[in-house]
């Protein structure tokens, strides 16, 4: 851990000097307390460091909480070992593909059975907290299920035991990108209204007590908990694939659901504040975690521990070095496919941008977060399925 200053404190030993001007403008904003804290995946994002928990009094950055809102992972533990799969992979991964749509924009073309509940919920939360989501996305109900692009996946993965995991990687889709775009966009608007000076200006924010602050935490929560059934509709389906691969009924040993990029009322330090983990997981003592690393590299299960420094918070991933655009400069499908090695995916020039090499050492992150999380299973991965 390192105390950059008495606003910054930060535990990424991998920091490059424009992603510390970043997290440094943030943490100079009036009613950050006690402190920002960076994670060891820390790297620039829109507005706020991407890796970074964000504690506020009496005001939310929009921007800060990210534009995929509830954006998380969920993992399953089967009673499968690898000696029960078959040796042909690839099945499962085209069986998966057809079952969940991928990429941006992909939807359903209907609402399923195993989804109709959850978007009733939807439906109910939605009412009752006073909005219409169809004002964003007329649609929206069809995206629920869906997994999207970018860094989002679903992997089949073994832990040091050569049990057998299921694991995803997604959030509130583009409903949640249209709630979120929509509020930054107001909040920018209060900040010309009420001419306040800002270095940034997505660090834009709305303050505690007035009907666009209200507005944002109906419409944020509500995104958060479409994120969540996003990811466990996914999972269901995920596990009839999988089950019917193997040839039997899947039993979870164990599921945990977790978001990174979300904000809620929190005490530390004494006061009760906001805080907003943007690329950043819960890691209260005894939080269940999950890590995941790159393509092709590692993923982790994990236990909070509680540090108070940090406010109970650990880093979600690896971390990008390279952008998306320099990534697809520097290194090649050759390369993607070497990385990939033995692991069954699509290789396409799609997913250069997704290469390990563009993201920080997934072990170096966990190195940083010794005093973060409590490592409880280390994952490697057989199968790996992503949207282009």
């Amino acid at each position: 851990m390192e105390s950059i200053t008495s606003r910054l404190i930060n535990w990424a030993s991998i920091l490059d000097d424009k992603t510390r001007e970043q997290a440094l403008t943030t943490s100079r904003l009036p009613f950050i307390y006690p402190h920002l804290a960076l994670m060891p995946d820390a790297h620039l994002g829109k507005g706020a460091t991407v890796g970074s928990v964000i504690p506020t009094l009496g005001a939310i950055i929009p921007a800060a909480v990210g534009v995929d809102i509830g954006c998380g992972m969920i993992a399953v533990r089967t009673q499968y070992t690898l000696k029960d799969l078959p040796r042909d992979r690839k099945p499962l991964r085209e069986n998966i593909e057809r079952a969940v749509p991928l990429s941006a924009g992909h939807n359903n073309r209907k609402v399923t059975a195993t989804a109709e509940p959850r978007v009733a919920e939807l439906h109910r939360r939605a009412e009752k907290a006073g909005f219409n989501p169809a004002q964003y996305v007329a649609k929206w109900d069809l995206q629920l299920g869906s997994l999207g692009s970018g860094n989002h996946f679903i992997e089949v993965c073994t832990d040091e035991t050569d049990a057998v995991w299921l694991f995803l990687h997604s959030g509130s889709r583009g409903i949640g990108n249209k709630i979120a775009q929509h509020h930054i966009r107001v909040a920018q608007g209060v900040a010309r209204d009420k001419r306040i000076s800002l270095e940034d200006p997505d660090l834009a924010y709305l303050e505690e007590g007035t009907p666009e602050f209200s507005r944002y935490i109906k419409e944020l929560r509500w995104a958060q908990h479409f994120a969540l059934l996003n990811r466990e509709e996914m999972m269901d389906r995920v596990i009839r694939q999988f089950g019917d691969w193997v040839g039997g009924t899947v039993k979870e040993t164990e599921r945990i659901n977790c978001h990174h990029n979300f904000t809620q009322q929190e005490t530390h330090y004494g006061k009760s504040v906001w805080v907003s983990r943007k690329g950043a997981i819960r890691a209260e003592a005894g939080d269940p975690g999950l890590i995941p690393g790159s393509m092709g590299t590692a993923s982790y299960v994990v236990v909070g521990l509680g540090n108070t420094a940090s406010l109970n918070s650990s880093p979600h991933g690896a971390g990008r070095e390279y952008s998306r655009n320099a990534a697809r400069k520097t290194f090649s499908l050759a390369q993607l496919k070497e990385a990939m090695h033995g692991i069954e995916f699509r290789a396409t020039e799609a997913f250069i941008d997704e290469i390990p090499a563009a993201y920080k050492p997934i072990d170096q992150v966990m190195h940083d977060a010794a005093d973060l999380v409590k490592v409880r299973h280390r994952l490697r991965q057989l199968v790996n399925v992503k949207g282009d």
